[in-house]
């Protein structure tokens, strides 16, 4: 009797396939949900599951879909617009799953456990920026759910260089910490100190072959930063369709801040900003040296767009 409990609970928790939503790759699909149902055997205690479904019907479970990045690219900004839609539920914090070993190791009942509530339409998502450029990620992501729809996010690589330093800079700031200048990161021995991490973290082409080796392309939609922050219903749109969403959020679910300087969201009256962390203004920069960068990137941004099969506005 327990085992037979155990094994319908195991059935409730595995994601479910929306009606309002194309079946795509079904025997792929349905080899994956077999493998977590696998995984969550090896992985569960039996008074877990417990605290993982509601009265109401809905349950926690494993995400249908994950922001795997990148950081700095607008990821929190993707998830709250995503938010607007009634079949999205989304967890609230980065959970770093896949690339923190201590996590890792709590396997894939602690994974759900910080989940949000859903009911059986709706698609769950996670974001962690940190998942595009941690080489272990990729194969653990595909272990899990070889199925799994992936959104990248990707600003200009000069411009998420910008944001990198001047979100390190003002945690600094906060705790009355002093923090080198930008120059001090982005010279050394008076050429490009390419050894920056936030350098290495706009090397898109780098981290998308390693992607690339567990996902076919269709399976990761990538969303355009820049275009998302001045425009974003059309962005927004492109992930409904990618997600095989039915289109429920419209242009009158953004307007422009003008004191905050960019789009805020509105939903059912209610009008909401992301944190004042996010838009802060960039360090100035020498020009020679931001066109240094610019000239850096030029190569990398190039072999990124031919790896995709799409071009993006950038320096």
């Amino acid at each position: 009797m327990a085992a037979f409990l155990l094994g319908a609970v195991l059935l409730i928790v595995q994601p479910q396939i929306v009606p309002s939503r194309t079946a795509i790759n079904s025997k792929a699909e349905a080899s994956s949900q077999s493998a977590q149902r696998e995984l969550l055997k090896k992985t569960s205690q039996k008074n877990d599951f417990k605290e993982n479904i509601h009265s109401n019907g809905s349950c926690r479970q494993l995400p249908q879909t994950i922001i795997i990045g990148v950081r700095k690219g607008g990821t929190r900004a993707l998830l709250e617009m995503l938010s607007l839609h009634p079949d999205i539920a989304a967890a609230e914090s980065e959970v770093h799953f896949f690339d923190w070993e201590d996590h890792y190791r709590n396997g894939l009942q602690w994974y759900i456990n910080q989940m949000p509530f859903s009911y059986p339409h709706q698609i769950t998502v996670e974001k962690t920026p940190a998942y595009f450029t941690s080489p272990k990620v990729p194969e653990r992501v595909h272990n899990m759910n070889q199925s799994m729809r992936l959104l990248l996010i990707l600003r200009d690589p000069s411009e998420r260089v910008l944001s990198d330093y001047t979100q390190v800079f003002y945690n600094h700031m906060q705790k009355h910490k002093p923090y080198p200048s930008i120059e001090q990161f982005l010279i050394k021995d008076g050429e490009l100190n390419v050894d920056y991490k936030a350098i290495n973290r706009s090397l898109y082409y780098i981290h998308m072959q390693n992607w690339l080796k567990y996902f076919p392309l269709d399976r990761i939609h990538i969303v355009d930063g820049d275009k998302l922050i001045k425009d974003p219903f059309p962005e927004i749109e492109k992930v409904e369709r990618f997600l095989k969403l039915s289109p429920q959020i419209n242009a009158s679910n953004f307007y422009f801040n003008k004191t905050k300087g960019f789009y805020c969201l509105r939903d059912s009256g209610r009008e909401r900003c992301l944190h004042e962390s996010k838009g802060r203004a960039h360090p100035q920069v020498d020009t020679q040296l931001l066109e240094k960068l610019h000239e850096y990137f030029h190569e990398p941004n190039k072999k990124f767009f031919e790896l995709v099969g799409r071009t993006f506005d950038w320096h």
